[in-house]
């Protein structure tokens, strides 16, 4: 199997780190828009990406018209918690733009468990591959957060998820059982992706972000995370880039 190739930008901030995440944003949104019509994002949540989506939030002249936007992953809790990535993301990002409502899909916490909530959203996402003529989703940019346990996505290790190939879209209860259940993306999904871009900041990511980078623990879902055809790409602020020479 041909090595993946990583793309790795270390910026000194944040700040820069979004103004990064903007500019491929921008440049990938209109070159696919000019190829094929659309333009199809997953996004995360956590603390990472705010700024990202805070920014992005400015660039009115995007084509938003014909982007569709997903979800990477949800905690099993009601919108108006402050744990819901969704909730976040209309927040920072798409209540300030001119997106269609039908081009959001967000994954739903109304439903009565973590394991329909996940079906339903698998069932979105079949529907939109039929209006695109595919059988697997090919999303043209996501966006990964990576936690110091080497997760991604809500993918943990040692879970049923790592190995899920026939799916789109399932539950998942965290080995740490103090933390929410989830739906995720599987890797199938994201690894069928056009481009792949990490986020990380802060020192404690440090030690993680070597081991996936340098392919020191290939177990690591975030080290599972390889495109097939793809970009992948890491882009650190300086703390959490400090290990890599």
């Amino acid at each position: 199997m041909t090595d993946i190739i990583k793309e790795i930008y270390m910026v000194k901030n944040i700040e820069q780190m979004a103004d990064f995440a903007v500019k491929k944003w921008a440049d990938i949104s209109n070159a696919e828009i000019k190829i094929k019509g659309y333009f199809s994002a997953a996004l995360s949540g956590g603390k990472t990406p705010v700024t990202f989506y805070q920014k992005l939030s400015r660039g009115r002249d995007l084509p938003w018209d014909n982007t569709h936007i997903f979800m990477v992953d949800e905690r099993f809790v009601p919108y108006e918690s402050d744990e819901n990535n969704y909730q976040m993301i209309n927040r920072m990002l798409l209540r300030h733009v001119n997106i269609r409502p039908k081009n959001i899909h967000p994954i739903l916490t109304s439903e009565f468990s973590p394991q329909s909530s996940a079906e339903r959203y698998e069932a979105d996402i079949i529907s939109y591959c039929k209006t695109v003529r595919t059988k697997l989703p090919q999303f043209d940019f996501i966006v990964l957060g990576i936690g110091e346990d080497g997760h991604t996505a809500s993918i943990y290790p040692d879970t049923p998820a790592l190995t899920e190939k026939q799916r789109f879209a399932v539950c998942i209860t965290p080995p740490d059982k103090t933390k929410r259940e989830r739906m995720t993306l599987t890797l199938s999904v994201i690894n069928n992706a056009r481009n792949i871009i990490f986020l990380a900041a802060g020192v404690n990511k440090a030690k993680i972000i070597k081991e996936v980078i340098k392919g020191e623990n290939s177990l690591l879902p975030a080290a599972m995370v390889k495109p097939k055809e793809g970009k992948l790409i890491f882009l650190l602020d300086e703390a959490a880039g400090s290990l890599l020479s």
